[in-house]
């Protein structure tokens, strides 16, 4: 019986904090003032700091790896649209859908969709991962 099927979906949800976003700023270097500088981001269109883009690459990320294919898997590619700005305070909650499975090579296809705490969708894509034990001999 196959460990994976099209249509199987999972979910990982992560609040967006303060130390979030100066900890990852500091980890990726990327220091842009809308992500660090309150007064800054307050006369942007966004009117307050937001949590950098690759933090929902990041959810993403999470959802593949822990949840869906799960532990061993690779994330090989991802494309995204970003809808929404992710503010701190916001939860992001990533949902991966699978949506094609390569059997011959371990490579699994998701949807990709990341919906805020109101339930708006803040990002959608498409994600490829690797998982050995989506591959049959």
């Amino acid at each position: 019986m196959a460990r994976f099927s099209v249509g199987q979906t999972a979910s990982f949800s992560k609040t967006v904090t303060e130390h979030d976003v100066i900890a990852f700023s500091d980890l990726i270097g990327d220091k842009n003032p809308i992500h660090l500088d309150e007064a800054y981001a307050k006369q942007t269109r966004f009117g307050a700091r937001i949590a950098h883009g690759a933090f929902t690459f990041g959810v993403i990320s999470a959802a593949i790896g822990n949840k869906l294919p799960g532990n061993g898997s690779v994330y090989m590619s991802q494309s995204i649209k970003f809808l929404k700005p992710v503010f701190l305070g916001d939860t992001i909650t990533a949902t991966v859908e699978i949506t094609a499975i390569r059997s011959d090579k371990g490579i699994v296809t998701q949807k990709t969709v990341c919906a805020n705490q109101r339930g708006e969708t803040i990002a959608d894509g498409e994600a490829v991962s690797y998982h050995p034990d989506a591959k049959t001999e």
